[in-house]
């Protein structure tokens, strides 16, 4: 199979290096904006360097990776689409909602299978974790914990231009709460503060951030969040139920630090970046869109579902700007 990749940025050389290594690809073509990167790229993966997008889909590709700035998201989508291409595109669909609708409304005719990069579905906890709830090993839910701990901000101009700590970063939470349970958020209540750099709240967000969601069968689940973590990068769920209750990663390089006497869990080096937590997730992810490509399955991951995960956001900026629950069909409908 050959591969274009679109942007080669930090994520978009991961998945580069990702790529260059399944057996289902055989070679790669490159594009970035930044002609540097695109050489880098191809001297380190043997890839084919094009001068532009529509270089890359006249390359002969199979299929195409978008890893480009989000701002040029829908634009690429939508010319991999009319070139008839299966497109994997790193969240988000688009900078905002509304954009989001609209792509989603113009490819609706077309028959091109698009995955949208959520990779916390492919790692192997939330995968169990998916299992055990589906064949009712934890009995009716009651609860749900989701965290997400940065160990460091990303920097400023990222944080200016990223839409806020809900939608770059908890958005993970709220699509793999929908995925692990199977079920949709009616309401949420959110509540966050800065007590870390001035650069995040001069953007007018939050460094920390909780949001309680209320799912439609009353499952109640917490989503945790911060820019700031020292210990590591810190990514777990807890799944309570009437007959169980599960983990996913509670394991050595938990980035926690028990103080109970004798106790020397976790033993192992916390992770400390999110590609080092989910580098065998990022390739599944990337294997299973060879699948997709290839026409073996469908996407595991469609507009449908980022959007989803995505009024979640809007909902719990919009709840903790005016300081009140909100409800999911009130974002959605405004």
């Amino acid at each position: 199979m050959r591969i274009g990749i679109l942007g080669l940025g930090r994520i978009g050389a991961f998945h580069a290096e990702t790529l260059s290594g399944l057996d289902a690809v055989e070679s790669l073509v490159v594009a970035d904006p930044f002609a540097d990167a695109a050489k880098a790229a191809a001297e380190r993966f043997g890839a084919e360097v094009a001068d532009s997008p529509e270089a890359v889909l006249a390359a002969g590709v199979d299929a195409v990776v978008i890893a480009a700035a989000t701002d040029a998201h829908p634009g690429l989508i939508l010319a991999a689409v009319e070139a008839g291409m299966p497109v994997f595109c790193e969240k988000p669909v688009a900078r905002t909602m509304a954009e989001g609708v609209e792509v989603l409304k113009a490819v609706a005719d077309h028959d091109v299978p698009i995955q949208i990069g959520y990779n916390r579905r492919f790692d192997a906890g939330f995968v169990a974790a998916r299992a055990a709830v589906r064949a009712g090993e934890l009995g009716t839910l009651h609860t749900v914990r989701s965290t997400t701990l940065d160990p460091a901000p990303p920097p400023a101009a990222y944080i200016a231009a990223s839409g806020g700590i809900f939608r770059d970063c908890a958005v993970h939470d709220f699509d793999i709460i929908r995925w692990v349970t199977g079920r949709e958020v009616r309401e949420v209540y959110a509540v966050g503060g800065n007590r870390g750099a001035d650069f995040i709240k001069d953007a007018g967000d939050a460094d920390t951030t909780g949001a309680v969601l209320t799912l439609d069968d009353g499952t109640i689940a917490v989503v945790s969040n911060s820019r700031h973590n020292a210990r590591g990068y810190d990514v777990r769920m807890e799944i309570h139920g009437f007959a169980d209750s599960i983990a996913v990663g509670l394991e050595d390089k938990l980035p926690l630090r028990s103080v109970e006497p004798g106790v020397t869990f976790p033993a192992g080096t916390p992770h400390d970046f999110f590609m080092d937590r989910f580098t065998a997730a990022y390739r599944a992810e990337l294997t299973a869109f060879t699948e997709v490509a290839a026409g073996n399955r469908p996407s595991p991951c469609t507009i449908e579902d980022a959007l989803e995960a995505g009024w979640i956001a809007e909902a719990c900026t919009l709840s903790l700007r005016e300081h009140r629950p909100v409800t999911i069909a009130e974002v959605r409908q405004g």
